[in-house]
């Protein structure tokens, strides 16, 4: 069974940085896109950071100062966290989607969630 394992969450002052890191464990036979997202209470879950293939997309307001790596060779995904602010304060889930089999089509995979908490 496929589960994406995160770790490195946690509590940070303002302008601090962090890195959150995601492990595919299990067998799969493909992964298209790795990433992250996030969500803060009230609030619906947002896209914060995606590698595709060759490209990287961020949402606006990370721009600059997260950044995403992914080695697909052992199907880990890590998120740099720079200067972080207090509205970056969210849970982070690690986001993949592949197939699990060749002749199987693909699905999303979620991990359970890292809390990030940006304060002073």
């Amino acid at each position: 069974q496929v589960q994406l394992v995160e770790s490195g969450g946690g509590l940070v002052q303002p302008g601090g940085s962090l890195r959150l890191s995601c492990a595919v464990s299990g067998s799969i036979f493909s992964i298209n896109v790795m990433g992250w997202y996030r969500q803060a209470p009230g609030q619906q879950r947002k896209l914060v950071a995606v590698s595709n293939g060759g490209s990287t997309d961020y949402a606006d307001s990370v721009k600059g100062r997260f950044f995403i790596s992914r080695d697909n060779a052992n199907n880990t995904v890590s998120l740099q966290m720079n200067n972080l602010k207090p509205e970056d304060t969210a849970v982070y889930y690690c986001y993949a989607r592949g197939k699990p089999r060749e002749w199987r089509s693909a699905r999303d995979y979620w991990g359970q969630g890292t809390q990030v908490t940006v304060s002073s």
